[in-house]
C-alpha cells in the first residue's frame, strides 16, 4: 500500500490536510494536528510519503495518537516511509509522535529531509524500538539530511538490530531517541555511554541517545 499526507501550515488559519492511504490526521488545536492509523501499516512492501510545510511566521505541532508498528509483509519484510520538512522563515514545528516499534522480522526504513529558513524554528524528535515484547530480531535503519538557507546542516545515518554492521553485544541497543533541534547553542554533552549531544556547524544540536529500551 502507497500512503500519503501532505500537511500545510499558514499563518492565521487552521492547518490544511490531505491524506490518502494508511495515515491521516486530525486538528487538535489551532496549530496543533495530530496523525492517526486508518489501516495498519507499515506493512512489507508499504511506502509512506509524508509532507509537512510551514509558511512564513506560521506554527505548527505534530503528534501521534498512537504509537507506529512496524510489520512484515506476506512477500517481503521491508517497508519505507519517506518524510519531508519545510520550514519558512519565522516559522515554528515541533515534531514529535509516539516511537516506531519494528516487529520481529520487519525492515523499516525512514528517510527524512529537512529545509529549514535561517530564521526558523525545529524540533524534530525520533523514537525507535526494535522489536516487541519477547522480540530482538526487527531491524530500522534511519536517515536525516537537514540544510539551512541551501547549506548542509546536517547528514545523519543510524542502523540499529541485530543485523546493524555496528551492533554492539555488549550494550545491545534496541532503541533510539533522536532530537534535532534548530536554532540551539548548547556545548557538546555526554551523558554516560549511550546518549551524546552534538552542537552543529550552522547551529542548532543533535541529541542522538540509544539503550535497551526506550525511556518510559
Amino acid at each position: 500500500m502507497r500512503t500519503e499526507l501532505r500537511i500545510t501550515a499558514t499563518a492565521g488559519t487552521l492547518p490544511h490536510i490531505h491524506a490518502v492511504g494508511g495515515l491521516a490526521a486530525r486538528h487538535t488545536g489551532v496549530d496543533t494536528v495530530h496523525l492517526i492509523g486508518t489501516a495498519a501499516t507499515p506493512l512489507g512492501g508499504d511506502t509512506l510519503d509524508i509532507v509537512v510545510r510551514v509558511g512564513p511566521g506560521a506554527r505548527l505541532l505534530i503528534r501521534s495518537v498512537a504509537a507506529t508498528i512496524a510489520l512484515p509483509g506476506r512477500d517481503t519484510p521491508k517497508s519505507l516511509a519517506h518524510w519531508h520538512f519545510e520550514v519558512a522563515e519565522g516559522g515554528a514545528l515541533d515534531f514529535d509522535p509516539e516511537p516506531t516499534v519494528v516487529a520481529g522480522g520487519a525492515e523499516h526504513e525512514s528517510r527524512t529531509t529537512v529545509e529549514l529558513a535561517p530564521t526558523a524554528t525545529l524540533r524534530l524528535r525520533e523514537r525507535v524500538q526494535i522489536g516487541r515484547t519477547g522480540e530482538d530480531h526487527g531491524f530500522w535503519t534511519g536517515e536525516l539530511h537537514a540544510d539551512t538557507a541551501g547549506l548542509p546542516l546536517l547528514r545523519h545515518r543510524l542502523d540499529l538490530g541485530a543485523d546493524a554492521p555496528t551492533d554492539d553485544p555488549l550494550t545491545h541497543p534496541r532503541a533510539l531517541e533522536s532530537v534535532l533541534t534548530f536554532p540551539d547553542a548548547r556545548p557538546a554533552e555526554t551523558t554516560g555511554l549511550d546518549a551524546a549531544l552534538l552542537p552543529l556547524a550552522l547551529g542548532g544540536t543533535l541529541f542522538t541517545r540509544t539503550a535497551a529500551m526506550l525511556y518510559v
